[in-house]
């Protein structure tokens, strides 16, 4: 209860067992800086053996250690959240604002239609007002068959909305319902239940023939207007504004099959011309806001990806509960729900889900000033998204906000908003600098969510206990490398912006959270340290040149405190997250895997940029896969498949370690060396021992399988060949 007996709509927690932890990261750092001084305290002579190959993992050490301290920002001071949506319902359910829904596809092949409209669906199954919320989909394919998809949905909603309200059912996306309905129903439901389903059936027959067709029948076409939009349609990237109300929360008539009115539905697909640049999804965000602007006006603003439907029909309710508090609402500029995923195996193979991002990072930022904004799940105000300044005499009247009441038809809006969405609105002006989403970087959500902190704001991190939403994660290991690929690049692209954390955001937010934001910009360079640790020890052990301390020696303490101490606490906080141990050690395979190629690419294609000889791109991440590869995926068996760069580096790498391994295991067993390793190279030997057994599945890709799912012969021997060019160089030269 807060002062003079005001009961909150949220409630804060912090996490226990602070201050153990803080005493455990105080040992771990004593112990990393003595690593640090037994490195520059025993540095070989010049001409000594192992000299050069020292002084690398004294930068490389430095480095992880330094690292190592930024992440603790993300532990330094966890909070939780927790909503009393009652209360708001008590005090404010006659001054509920509106809120626009936005949800962005960019390709009807990797981003089905079905699939598009069923987070639609779920989103206008809120359990809110309908005559409060409208839902705006992005389509900057410009496709006929999403259209198509969205006319139907709009259809459908009239069934499907009261089956929800009425049976108060979850999930609220049919395809997702109908798949996961396991619980018994009573007659009733049933009938209507079976009734829905065979509506639900039909529709996705209709719309996967019609993808199927890649065009949309003429007697199909002329029973709306919309398609004549298409007729001077060119391409994808060559096309007008195309703009859709299919639904009009203003139309009396616009009911579902119960006589409730539904939620306004809106279609649009932004003008775009090869000579402008079009700024990907920041740029089809900001069209949205610009557009609903002048349609709803919802003052707040909820942005979803298409493959992210509602899993919550509360959600909207927990996020408003931030919003319309009265004592600290007036802060709070967006609130974070976490990324999940449906499909993610058991034992999470490609570590999808970032469990400790999720479960304990993103709380500790919660603590230090607000989590970053990651471009999908996230209800925003709409003014801070345009622009607008923290003052500490700012406050939201909810009860004074008014509707727009325009009296044009819906023809007449559709005609008059179109140039809000033009392929050349934004030039001269704030729209992606000072206003919207910012422009210039492949993570423009992380981007913007900072600009919005640095103005004054805070954010706010909510995780329920029932996902608000959820989407599909990768289901091959190309799909989940590229994907970290364009994450961590613009990341790293954040850090020499105008926007860095590092200076521009110093004074304007935290330390801690300037701190919280570095960990993930420096992501990509981590590959620098990590490659040369996954490497030189195991080259100078096939040579046997000792790079650490021996078993006798003090100084073999602090490395294994260290060591033990950082994999021993990360197993813990994996578990304690709700994983396995398997899982946990699958994520130690794509910790490796991640920092060796994805940030690698990302790292150099950075630096290139930097130059001006690459130009920043967006890749989308499929999100359908083959049948063969889905089952392989839910055995939890590696997707390789193709011959990439990234590939051949992880190969060669995986052969220089499996070469040095048996080279010195070969010589350990035939003589005494047994002893002389275990008494001077016993580090490096664990080390190169577990850089073998976690590329295991590359190997068994490599040589033991037949499947699909392997790595090309070719790539075998390619990599073979230049592991031993790699191990037997190096002999000769040291």
């Amino acid at each position: 209860m807060g002062i003079d007996g005001y009961l909150p709509l949220f409630e804060t927690r912090r996490a226990k067992g602070r201050v153990l932890y803080r005493l455990f990261v105080i040992s771990v750092f004593v112990g990393i800086c003595l690593i640090w001084i037994y490195r520059v305290s025993h540095i070989p002579r010049k001409g000594e053996d192992g000299r050069w190959g020292w002084i690398g993992l004294l930068g490389a050490e430095f480095w992880f250690g330094l690292y190592w301290v930024l992440t603790q920002a993300h532990r330094w001071n966890q909070v939780y959240r927790c909503t009393f949506k009652d209360r708001l319902s008590q005090r404010h359910e006659k001054e509920l604002p509106k809120v626009d829904v936005f949800v962005c596809t960019a390709d009807p092949v990797i981003e089905p239609p079905v699939m598009v409209i069923n987070t639609v669906l779920s989103v206008m199954a809120y359990d809110y007002p309908p005559e409060k919320l409208s839902v705006y989909l992005s389509d900057d394919g410009g496709s006929d068959l999403t259209f198509y998809a969205l006319l139907e949905a709009s259809h459908f909603a009239k069934h499907w909305l009261p089956y929800c309200k009425k049976f108060k059912v979850e999930p609220r996306s049919p395809a997702e319902y109908f798949n996961s309905s396991d619980d018994p129903l009573d007659a009733n439901q049933s009938k209507e239940s079976a009734f829905i389903k065979k509506l639900y059936d039909e529709m996705e027959n209709r719309i996967e023939n019609a993808a199927k067709l890649a065009r949309i029948p003429e007697e199909l076409r002329s029973k709306h207007r919309g398609f004549s939009q298409w007729d001077s349609y060119s391409s994808q990237r060559d096309h007008d504004t195309i703009l859709q109300i299919l639904i009009d929360g203003r139309d009396p008539n616009a009911k579902d099959k119960d006589g409730f009115v539904l939620p306004t539905l809106v279609y649009l697909a932004r003008e775009k011309r090869p000579q402008h640049h079009h700024n990907f999804k920041a740029g089809a965000m900001n069209a949205l806001i610009r557009v609903s602007s002048e349609i709803s006006n919802g003052p707040i603003i909820l942005n979803v990806d298409c493959d992210m439907y509602s899993n919550n029909s509360h959600s909207v309710r927990d996020a408003l509960c931030f919003f319309m508090d009265e004592e600290k609402g007036h802060e709070i500029a967006f609130v974070q729900f976490p990324q999940t995923f449906k499909n993610v195996t058991r034992n999470e193979i490609y570590d999808a889900t970032m469990r400790v991002i999720k479960e304990v990072e993103f709380h500790g930022l919660d603590g230090c000033g607000g989590p970053l904004y990651v471009g999908t799940g996230c209800f925003h105000r709409r003014d801070t998204l345009c622009g607008r300044k923290f003052s500490k005499d700012y406050k939201t009247d909810w009860s004074s906000l008014t509707d727009i009441r325009r009296k044009d038809s819906v023809h007449e809006l559709e005609k008059n908003l179109k140039g809000l969405a033009s392929s050349t609105y934004d030039k001269n002006t704030q729209w992606g600098n000072e206003m919207g989403l910012l422009y210039g970087c492949p993570v423009e959500d992380v981007i913007t969510g900072l600009s919005i902190q640095c103005r004054g704001w805070k954010s706010v991190y909510f995780n329920p206990s029932r996902e608000a939403f959820l989407g599909i994660a990768a289901t091959t290991l190309p799909d989940a490398l590229v994907q970290h690929k364009r994450w961590s690049e613009g990341d790293l692209q954040i850090l020499f912006s105008r926007y860095s954390p590092a200076w521009y955001a110093h004074g304007k937010i935290s330390l801690a959270l300037q701190m919280g934001y570095c960990v993930y910009c420096l992501w990509a360079p981590n590959c620098l340290a990590t490659l040369y640790y996954a490497v030189i020890p195991s080259l100078y052990l096939l040579k046997g040149i000792s790079l650490f301390p021996q078993i006798s020696s003090p100084w073999f303490i602090p490395f294994a405190y260290v060591i033990s101490a950082k994999h021993i606490c990360g197993l813990a906080e994996f578990l304690w997250c709700g994983g396995t141990i398997l899982g946990w050690w699958n994520c130690q395979r794509m910790w490796l895997y991640k920092r060796t190629s994805s940030y690698l690419f990302a790292f150099m294609d950075t630096i290139l940029k930097l130059l001006g000889f690459a130009e920043s791109g967006f890749v989308i991440s499929t999100k359908i896969a083959d049948e063969d590869v889905s089952q392989r995926y839910e055995k939890e068996i590696m997707e390789f498949g193709t011959s990439t760069p990234m590939f051949t580096i992880l190969s060669t790498l995986a052969m220089i370690n499996l070469v040095c391994f048996v080279g010195v295991l070969k010589e350990a067993l035939m003589g005494t060396g047994i002893i002389r390793v275990y008494e001077t190279m016993i580090l490096q030997f664990v080390l190169c021992g577990i850089l073998v057994l976690i590329n295991f599945p590359l190997y068994q890709a490599l040589f033991l399988r037949k499947d699909k799912g392997k790595l090309p012969s070719s790539l075998a021997a390619k990599s073979v060949v230049l592991a031993l060019l790699a191990c037997i160089s190096f002999t000769l030269l040291y």
